[in-house]
């Protein structure tokens, strides 16, 4: 008799078991809108890394990963949103990938750049806004309940038009002088030192700037100021600012379109606009003296830098970290900028489900557009903002 009873009990074990296992498998599935089956950009960052098996923390839903979304799919809303192109396309493929995992939501992002994008949710014209740039203490104190969802790292880079030289490297000092008109020619002495053996053309150099305000400019503006004194004086940083020489454009698009058509011509632009274009990206001097070109590991090393310093409210600059042998200096988060007090709940449950979804299940879409995911713990702050967000003080997202 026991002998039977000892068997049984070992069945009903392995039994339990079993279920728990298949039970832990079936809740962390990947939503469906996960995928990246979107239609891809047709130059893809070639310095990019290939997309990564997902680790073993990222499939379990563990404490170390964020669990695989689950939205609502009851719910019904149109939302609309604008701001920063630097993300947009990696926006607008989540936006695509999201119509299969939640059909009764439309998302509208229009790509005006940050500095409109800002405005635009200040004004209470929008659900939601985007920029490359946190707001200011000033920008905040006109939207107090303001939120910073950061979403991906991304790359600026410093594209250039020379037919014959292929491929071209800048140290600090170099970039600032190009961009403050100092040095206007592309076979200067700086350049040739920091490029040696490579053969130069005495051919004007170009300035086009974003005549928009945008994250772009500031992203790039703040590296320079971090780096050069003089152009920290003379132009500082910000997401509009009076560039010395030059011609402005509107928007990535606009400068990078304007570079490719300029001989001799130098811009900023995100890293997949310039590939887009078949423009270079150039490798940077960091401030470990290493000349580093942008990638994924290369921002992601960049943004890893900073996870010591992250404040409260997610409001930080990663440009040119003081250590990193690998990481590309020329870095910056993009937000989703996001009211903690909503008035509509089914556009603040669609609104928070969305960006859980795109934070949990997002990130090879982002790899295959050469943005690079937010490191864990940023990703785990970025959730807790998003379960800040309640309408009539009552929470409305509540993480799987």
């Amino acid at each position: 008799m026991r002998k039977v009873l000892s068997a049984v009990l070992m069945m009903v074990m392995v039994m339990s078991l079993l279920a728990a296992c298949g039970s832990e498998t079936a809740t962390n599935t990947p939503a469906t809108g996960g995928n990246t089956s979107q239609t891809e950009p047709t130059t893809e960052p070639t310095k990019a890394e290939p997309a990564a098996e997902p680790t073993k923390a990222a499939t379990t839903g563990s404490a170390e990963a964020l669990a695989a979304a689950n939205p609502d799919t009851s719910v019904t809303a149109e939302l609309e949103g604008s701001g920063a192109s630097f993300p947009a396309k990696i926006y607008q493929k989540w936006v695509e990938g999201y119509k299969s995992v939640a059909p009764g939501v439309t998302i509208n992002y229009q790509n005006v750049g940050s500095g409109q994008g800002v405005k635009d949710f200040t004004d209470g014209i929008t659900d939601f806004g985007a920029s490359d740039a946190f707001l200011s203490d000033e920008e905040l104190s006109k939207v107090p309940d303001a939120l910073h969802i950061p979403m991906v790292a991304g790359a600026v880079v410093a594209t250039y038009n020379l037919p014959d030289v292929d491929k071209l490297q800048f140290s600090p000092d170099t970039l600032a002088n190009i961009f403050l008109g100092n040095i206007t020619s592309w076979n200067d002495a700086a350049i040739a030192a920091d490029n040696p053996g490579v053969t130069l053309p005495d051919t004007p150099i170009t300035v086009v700037y974003r005549a928009d305000g945008s994250g772009t400019n500031s992203i790039f503006t703040t590296y320079l100021s971090s780096v050069s004194p003089e152009f920290k004086e003379k132009v500082g940083a910000g997401k509009s600012v009076e560039w010395p020489v030059g011609q402005g454009e509107q928007k990535n698009d606009g400068v990078a379109k304007a570079v490719s058509s300029t001989e001799g011509a130098i811009g900023y632009v995100e890293l997949i606009y310039a590939l887009g274009n078949k423009l270079p990206a150039p490798a940077i001097k960091n401030a470990a003296g290493k000349y580093v070109e942008p990638s994924l590991d290369t921002v992601s090393a960049t943004a890893e830098g900073f996870l010591s310093e992250l404040p409260d409210d997610l409001r930080i600059d990663i440009v040119n970290p003081p250590e990193g042998d690998n990481a590309y200096p020329i870095s910056g988060f993009t937000w989703i900028l996001v009211h903690q007090n909503m008035k509509d709940e089914a556009k603040a449950k669609a609104l928070t489900d969305f960006l859980y979804w795109a934070l949990a299940d997002g990130d090879e879409a982002a790899k295959s557009l050469g943005f690079a995911p937010l490191p864990t713990a940023v990703k785990q702050k970025a959730v807790e903002k998003l379960e800040m967000v309640t309408v009539d003080g009552k929470q409305v997202f509540t993480r799987p």
